[in-house]
């Protein structure tokens, strides 16, 4: 039986955020934000599409949907008014798949 090819989202790791952003060295202070970070992007996907964990395993794409808020929140760990859009990768990816926007 072949491997997955991509890491599912209910196996997403900090590790898994450290090597999407690039992060050279990290403190335990680093990680702790990671991980809280990833929880967030998480329950974001979830709440927003209306789907469970097991439901978006499936789906390669909302792996990259956490990847991307994740990136966002760590980049930015600012309030930012200059734009009232939302990225616009992740409202495609959650938007296509959402069961509960009616």
């Amino acid at each position: 039986m072949a491997e997955e090819a991509y890491v599912k989202f209910s196996e997403i790791t900090t590790s898994n955020l450290v090597n999407y952003l690039r992060i050279a060295e990290t403190t335990q202070a680093d990680l702790d934000l990671l991980g809280t970070i990833l929880e967030a992007a998480k329950a974001h996907v979830l709440t927003y599409t209306g789907r469970d964990a097991d439901a978006v395993d499936g789906y390669p794409d909302f792996t990259i949907a956490v990847y991307v808020i994740s990136a966002e929140m760590y980049d930015k760990r600012t309030l930012s008014v200059d734009s009232e859009r939302a990225n616009q990768i992740v409202e495609s990816i959650l938007g296509s798949r959402s069961i509960n926007l009616l």
